[in-house]
C-alpha cells in the first residue's frame, strides 16, 4: 500500500485511491478557501470543475484525477489563486 505525506502526516492508503479520497478520508476538508474566505472543495469528481485542486510534490493538480503514489507530498491550497 502506498505511503504518502498529507500535510506533514504520513498516511498509508489502498492502491488506486485518488489524492482527493486520501485527503477526505484523513479529514482534510475543505481543500482550499476563496479569497473571500469561503470553503471550497470537490464538486464534480471528474476533473471538470477544478475545485479539487491540491499541491502534490510542488505541482498544482486536480486531486480527483490524481492517483496516490509512494512518497507523494500532498498539501491543500490555502487561498484560491484563480489559476
Amino acid at each position: 500500500m502506498p505511503e504518502l505525506t498529507l500535510e506533514g502526516v504520513r498516511a498509508t492508503v489502498p492502491p488506486g485511491t485518488t489524492v482527493l479520497a486520501a485527503l477526505q478520508n484523513a479529514g482534510l476538508s475543505p481543500l482550499r478557501h476563496s479569497l473571500s474566505g469561503g470553503a471550497r472543495g470537490a464538486l464534480c469528481g471528474m476533473g471538470s470543475c477544478y475545485e479539487c485542486r491540491a499541491v502534490v510534490d510542488g505541482l498544482t493538480v486536480r486531486s480527483c484525477l490524481t492517483p496516490v503514489r509512494e512518497g507523494q507530498d500532498v498539501w491543500r491550497l490555502e487561498v484560491n489563486c484563480d489559476g
